[in-house]
């Protein structure tokens, strides 16, 4: 953790509005829609900031939106980074401790997810109860700033609970179907193997993707609530009779945007 490229990116990014957010919120693959509908939005190009890396793949924009929502002063990435890319686990997770700096309490953060469960379909919603970090490392290995957070975080409870009831209870008033489980997260970028997504399965996984488990950890590390919510955008390998592709999860994520808009903002309008 380097506090210095932390204060660097935080007061760049100041500098450009004069609000306070509360809410981070980290948009995945095609998911990326709902950052049209911040009011008032400043859009700053990761190109722009000090020490962000840039987003390399399709469907992320690569871009900060900040500007309020719901009546809530929000802080958007409409895009992220993946460790697949090549950058560090401290790059990917970098974001997340500048949102925690700018003042962010709490993180609404969503992904594209390949359905290990059979009776998901795509196009549905998951929230998110618990996740297996399956990369083989993690973003808090190294030297350990107290001020930052525990050297030894407890990861219990790394999706709130209490957002995991209200987001129920905003699903029913929409009377939208949403699932609930647990992601997997692999380094990719290829996507599973049939042989391994039966083994995420009898590890007791329901939905797996590349993504979310770096940004959750050093969220809970940051002490940041999170609420996590998957889009099954396919059908993971083996369960279906078909290849997987961008393509398709860019498809899918297009025609779920209606549901995926009204549940998240309903939500951000219900948050404390």
């Amino acid at each position: 953790m380097d506090k210095h490229k932390i204060n660097e990116a935080t007061a760049f990014i100041k500098k450009q509005f004069h609000i306070t957010p509360s809410i981070g919120l980290i948009l995945g693959s095609g998911l990326g829609v709902l950052a049209g509908e911040i009011e008032n939005p400043i859009n700053i190009d990761y190109k722009d900031i000090p020490h962000f890396p840039e987003s390399t793949v399709s469907g992320h924009k690569g871009r900060l939106v900040i500007g309020t929502l719901q009546g809530k002063s929000v802080i958007a990435m409409q895009g992220r980074f993946h460790f697949y890319e090549g950058y560090t686990m401290k790059q990917v997770t970098f974001p997340v401790r500048v949102m925690k700096a700018l003042g962010v309490h709490s993180l609404i953060v969503t992904n594209a997810a390949g359905g290990i469960r059979e009776d998901f379909k795509p196009g549905d919603l998951m929230l998110i109860t618990d996740h297996i970090n399956n990369m083989g490392t993690n973003p808090l290995i190294g030297p350990n700033d107290t001020e930052m957070g525990a050297r030894f975080p407890d990861m219990s409870e790394p999706y709130d609970r209490e957002y995991i009831d209200l987001a129920t209870t905003c699903a029913k008033e929409l009377d939208l179907n949403i699932r609930k489980g647990i992601y997997v997260a692999n380094t990719g970028p290829m996507y599973e193997t049939s042989a391994e997504v039966k083994m995420l399965r009898m590890l007791g996984a329901d939905a797996v993707g590349m993504s979310t488990v770096p940004e959750v950890v050093v969220a809970n590390h940051a002490q940041i609530r999170v609420l996590g919510i998957s889009c099954i955008s396919n059908m993971a390998a083996g369960i279906l009779p078909q290849p997987l592709t961008h393509d398709e999860v860019i498809e899918t994520t297009n025609k779920v945007k209606k549901h995926f808009l009204q549940f998240v903002q309903h939500v951000l309008k219900k948050l404390p």
